[in-house]
């Protein structure tokens, strides 16, 4: 039971130093192109270096760490991504930290799948739904976190270390999981399994073809190079789909592609992705380029949204025993009002650089609440009916899901942002209509069509009417994938 209790802190201090590292460098963009003098080309290179690298090794990790052993995998990427993080601390130059960029991106890569598969093989059953919840709700945090803590370290330019104390201050956050992982269990899903190199080079390749053109091509002007790379993508990826039942051992198990709540969870985590990275993007960028915000002052504006996070998923496991899935569909909804709302609050009269109209305040708090509420239930709810070998494919699968969903919907938000405008609160007013759009979509993903939702438990292995642990589970299943429970 101690091993348990020891094995999540460690897995998701690894999960909050990655994710906290996706957003924590957007908002010291200005200053990183300033202190290195590089061209905006280069900046979004590092912005983008580490989500490429990321996104392109999650499934071929969780393979990895089914074949050599998950907590080898975790180990090996956590020092790959602390050694990444001193390089990127140290660079004199804006190609130096592009590449150590890449390195932090593919040590992450390595890591994110083995957290899933740990929690999934390392804990009782019982106390898997909250130790789920908890991992949902850490990703939230730290992709909150990020611009906060980075707003915070170049307002206050500590030892006059200016940008560069954003990337430091994630290498004592790593050493925490990197000294715990020997509280980590050695194991592994299969013995002998090889890693499907083909698979590997198809995915990689798709996925660094689709990302590369949405970090780059707006900036670009969309040269014709980025409609090649998409085309390529399209060719890579739909290859890959249509191997896998000729591979020996593909690196995603075929049963999941024919399981109806796991193509749907990877749908939702999609979708919903493709709104929140590029709500708090867009956010930033707004309250800095047009209202006049210090990078101090915006990641201050934020707070409450992120401060609201916290209560929100802390309030999931409980309001998911009480509504399933009707949880996640509220908490959508919310969202998506928050983004309705927050275009006509705010407006160029209103920034002074200082302070923002309590209004604003009051409704990122209640996006916050929601934000967190959702990414505390969803992975429960998606990996519940998940068994045996499925179990490292939707590992891979569902991070995956989230960084492409994540680069998309920056890539699209920015399109709509960048539209031409009257004025920029026009231009916020398209954003802002996007997240609210891409909010309504994922509640309506969350939808059952016919039937009543079951009910998660949010005991260790109690329910309301006193059902065991397999039938939570089963439950849970029934209730995402929007089958009657036939009760």
């Amino acid at each position: 039971m101690n091993g348990q209790r020891l094995l999540l802190p460690v897995v998701l201090s690894a999960t909050f130093v990655q994710l906290l590292n996706v957003t924590i460098a957007q908002i010291a963009a200005p200053a990183i192109q300033s202190g290195l003098h590089a061209g905006p080309g280069a900046v979004q290179l590092v912005l983008a270096g580490y989500t490429l690298a990321y996104a392109c090794l999650l499934i071929t990790a969780a393979r990895l760490g089914d074949r050599y052993g998950y907590r080898r995998l975790f180990v090996l990427g956590t020092a790959v991504f602390t050694a990444g993080s001193v390089a990127c601390a140290a660079a004199p130059g804006a190609g130096w930290l592009i590449a150590a960029r890449l390195v932090q991106g593919a040590g992450s890569g390595l890591v994110a799948p083995q957290v899933l598969s740990l929690i999934r093989t390392g804990i009782a059953p019982d106390r898997r739904p909250r130790a789920l919840a908890l991992y949902g709700a850490t990703m939230g945090v730290a992709s909150l976190a990020g611009p906060l803590i980075g707003g915070l370290l170049v307002g206050a330019d500590l030892f006059g270390l200016g940008w560069r104390a954003v990337f430091l201050v994630t290498v004592p956050v790593a050493l925490v999981p990197l000294a715990g992982a020997a509280l980590l269990p050695g194991t592994r899903s299969t013995d002998g399994q090889r890693v499907d190199r083909l698979g590997a080079a198809l995915t990689t390749t798709g996925f660094a073809a689709l990302v590369l053109p949405c970090a780059l091509g707006r900036e670009a002007g969309w040269p014709w190079w980025t409609w090649a790379s998409f085309a390529v993508a399209a060719v890579a990826l739909t290859g890959f789909v249509r191997t896998l039942r000729h591979r020996p051992d593909p690196l995603i198990h075929p049963s999941v592609l024919r399981d109806g709540t796991a193509r749907r969870g990877v749908l939702l985590v999609f979708v919903f992705n493709a709104g929140v990275p590029s709500f708090t993007y867009l956010l930033f960028l707004h309250l800095q380029s047009a209202l006049g915000y210090s990078a101090l002052s915006a990641a201050l504006v934020s707070a409450p949204f992120a401060a609201a996070a916290v209560l929100g998923s802390r309030a999931a496991p409980a309001l998911s025993h009480r509504l399933g899935t009707t949880t996640l569909t509220a908490a959508a909804l919310v969202l998506a009002a928050t983004a309705a709302a927050l275009a006509p609050l705010i407006d160029t009269g209103a920034g002074t650089g200082r302070h923002a109209p309590l209004p604003v305040l009051a409704v990122l708090a209640a996006g916050g609440a929601a934000f967190g509420l959702f990414t505390a239930a969803v992975f429960t709810l998606v990996l519940a009916g998940v068994r045996g070998t499925a179990t490292s494919s939707v590992s891979g699968l569902l991070p995956t899901a989230q960084q492409l969903g994540g680069s998309i919907g920056v890539t699209a938000a920015g399109l709509a942002y960048y539209a031409p405008a009257a004025t920029p609160n026009t231009a916020f007013t398209h954003a802002m209509a996007y997240e609210a759009a891409v909010f309504t979509l994922t509640a309506l993903i969350t939808l059952r069509p016919r039937g009543r939702a079951a009910r998660p438990t949010c005991g260790p292995g109690v329910t309301r009417r006193g059902t065991r642990p397999t039938d939570v589970r089963r439950a849970l299943s029934v209730s995402f994938a929007s089958r009657s429970s036939g009760r």
